[in-house]
């Protein structure tokens, strides 16, 4: 994945965000946050959106997974201080959804992620039901 349009890197678009701290652990051996722990953070990030979202609700019943994630390592984090990550619903398809986020550390980018999500049932992927987009729109990507 490029780097991303600059656009895309501006917190105020974003309509959800959640501080992280970083553990002692989580650093390489240049004292950074390592690669793996902020792919840990961003997934975190995602979990705590779809609590805030009530993203289940609005499956009605069915699962989700993610089929891609790209990951754009663009600042160094550092301990102790927390991580911010931020997070948008990008767009609503039929089966699936994106989502985009965006790390930042003490007002500096750290990181960019975009992934996709398709709805699951039990015979695979599965039509989002049709509340979803209009409970979706409150947490798309601001203008």
């Amino acid at each position: 994945m490029p780097k991303p349009d600059p656009a895309l890197i501006d917190p105020a678009r974003y309509p959800f965000s959640c501080r992280i701290e970083p553990r002692f652990g989580d650093l390489d051996v240049n004292m950074h946050i390592n690669n793996v722990a902020m792919a840990g953070f961003l997934e975190d990030g995602r979990v705590r959106f779809h609590r805030a979202s009530r993203y289940r609700d609005g499956l009605g019943g069915l699962s989700s997974m993610i089929v891609s994630l790209a990951i754009e390592y663009l600042g160094e984090g550092h301990y102790p201080d927390a991580l911010t990550i931020h997070t948008a619903i990008e767009h609503v398809g039929r089966t699936s959804h994106g989502l985009v986020q965006l790390m930042t550390q003490d007002d500096r980018i750290v990181a960019f992620a975009r992934s996709t999500m398709v709805t699951v049932g039990p015979d695979g992927p599965a039509p989002m039901p049709a509340t979803f987009a209009q409970q979706a729109e409150q947490w798309k990507l601001r203008p």
